[in-house]
């Protein structure tokens, strides 16, 4: 209980940051939000981490004119951020850069392949496939998925398939699914501040090289 108490405080304290940033209706769905993480965190499906940056990435996409889902189901898989608006649908992966000890040896392969497979498995799924990520963490993204997917070569496609392989076997990347994916931006969220940056991929990727200089 002591944990959920925690998070509760955690999650409350954001929403003090964020209420004046917001008008009337757009608070009250993000507190309708925040009441479905305390549900997910009393069953220990979420964490904190996660759970304010979704919390922060739905308040971005509220202002923006959008109706907002936390933990969606699309076809049997579970997607942190899943926003409509008419006829128009976004999705952001959160990833966050945790390793976990079983991966100490490995981190930078295995954070690629995580990268690589969020975007070819949940990219079909919407008309926008966003990646979320903190400012202090440089995401590794295969070169090959920031091309539209007329430009991607086979050779290009089987190098992404045996990286995914390398972890995620049930079920497994399909080609298809690396050969049709798309990724159309990257949101860097500052809980700090409770915002959102969005930076084009290219654009993006070249200051992630200036910072890792």
């Amino acid at each position: 209980m002591l944990e959920l108490s925690h998070f509760r405080a955690d999650l409350d304290e954001v929403m003090g940051k964020i209420r004046p940033e917001v008008e009337d209706d757009e608070y009250a769905q993000l507190r309708t939000l925040r009441d479905q993480l305390f549900g997910l965190q009393r069953a220990n499906q979420v964490k904190i981490n996660h759970s304010v940056m979704e919390l922060i990435c739905a308040k971005h996409l509220i202002q923006n004119g959008f109706q907002v889902e936390l933990e969606h189901m699309i076809d049997k898989v579970s997607c942190d951020v899943f926003a409509t608006k008419g006829f128009g649908t976004a999705l952001v992966e959160v990833e966050t850069g945790f390793v976990s000890p079983e991966n100490a040896l490995d981190p930078n392969t295995y954070l690629k392949a995580r990268v690589a497979s969020k975007i070819t498995r949940y990219s079909g799924f919407a008309n926008k496939f966003i990646l979320g990520t903190p400012p202090y963490y440089i995401m590794q993204i295969p070169p090959a998925l920031t091309k539209p997917p007329r430009f991607r070569t086979d050779e290009e496609i089987a190098a992404i398939k045996r990286l995914c392989d390398l972890y995620y076997t049930s079920p497994p990347v399909t080609v298809d699914e690396i050969r049709n994916a798309r990724l159309h931006s990257i949101y860097a969220i500052d809980v700090d501040k409770v915002s959102v940056r969005e930076w084009e991929v290219n654009e993006y990727l070249g200051k992630a090289a200036l910072w890792s200089l």
